[in-house]
This record gives C-alpha cells, sequence and structure tokens, in this order.
C-alpha cells in the first residue's frame, strides 16, 4: 500500500501465492471476493522475507480460518492471462505461486474485507464467475481431478 502511495495505478508486477483446497468427495472450496464478486482459490501478495509456502498458508489461515498442512507445489502461473486490475484502478501483472492441499484444519471463518462467501464446488459444477487471474488453474485443476476419477 505504501508503494502505491508513490506510484499510483501504474502496472506492477507483484509475487503472489496460493493455495487450492480440495477435497476428493466435495470438490473444491473457493472464496467470492468482495471486490468483484468472483470466485477464486485462496492467496495473495508475498511479503518481505516470507517464503511463498509461509504467504499461501497465512492467506489461507487470515481468509478462510484454516491451516494447511500438507502442501504441494502445483504450478507457477505468470504472463498475459495473470494481468489483473483492481476495481481501485490499481494494475498488476501477478506471479503466482500455487499450491494444493487436501490436508487441512480449523473452522471456517471468512475475512470480511475480502471475502463474501466460502463454498464447496464440485469439480464438474464450478461457478461461471471465476476471477479471470485464477481461472486457468482453476479449471486446469477440476479437469485433472475429473479426469483422475474417471480412470479409477
Amino acid at each position: 500500500m505504501e508503494l502505491r502511495k508513490k506510484v499510483g495505478h501504474i502496472p506492477m508486477v507483484i509475487a503472489c501465492a496460493s493455495v487450492i483446497i480440495y477435497d476428493d468427495d466435495k470438490g473444491l472450496f473457493l472464496q467470492k471476493r468482495v471486490d468483484n464478486g468472483n470466485w477464486c482459490y485462496h492467496g495473495g501478495s508475498v511479503e518481505p522475507g516470507e517464503t511463498v509456502l509461509e504467504a499461501a498458508k497465512r492467506e489461507l489461515f487470515e481468509e478462510t480460518g484454516l491451516t494447511a498442512h500438507r502442501m504441494k507445489l502445483y504450478s507457477v502461473a505468470s504472463g498475459e492471462e495473470q494481468h489483473f486490475f483492481y476495481p481501485n484502478g490499481d494494475e498488476v501483472y501477478i506471479i503466482d505461486t500455487i499450491f494444493i492441499c487436501d490436508d487441512y484444519s480449523g473452522q471456517v471463518k471468512l475475512e470480511k474485507k475480502e471475502v463474501s462467501d466460502l463454498r464447496w464446488f464440485e469439480y464438474d459444477k464450478l461457478p461461471e464467475n471465476i476471477n479471470p487471474a485464477t481461472k486457468t488453474p482453476t479449471i486446469a485443476f477440476a479437469k485433472e481431478q475429473i479426469l483422475k476419477r474417471t480412470k479409477n
């Protein structure tokens, strides 16, 4: 926020870390963003000195009340699909390190400043309004899970 006060809305490259929470029976656990009303997995900016793993766990806990335990690297998303405009006009190109996790604990508690809803979605019934910066990894992971189930 301090940097934005100095540079305004110009495009910036930012490092983010995210986690896709999933369950073989329930599907994907997604959050609805307050700022644009779109659904996405959980994550945010990496803070100075923080590892991407620490950032992903912190963001998950802040946004949902859940604590991630065992996490696996899923993907690193970057490029034009990660070009995002916040409703306030801030423009970013996100480099997002995405983890997957099916080993978590805690009681669900949404962070009302950023999250308006938390919900499970079956892999083949994802919401239409997925946040643009998280859409490709979300759909790819869901398709992989559907394919895995059909092979078993």
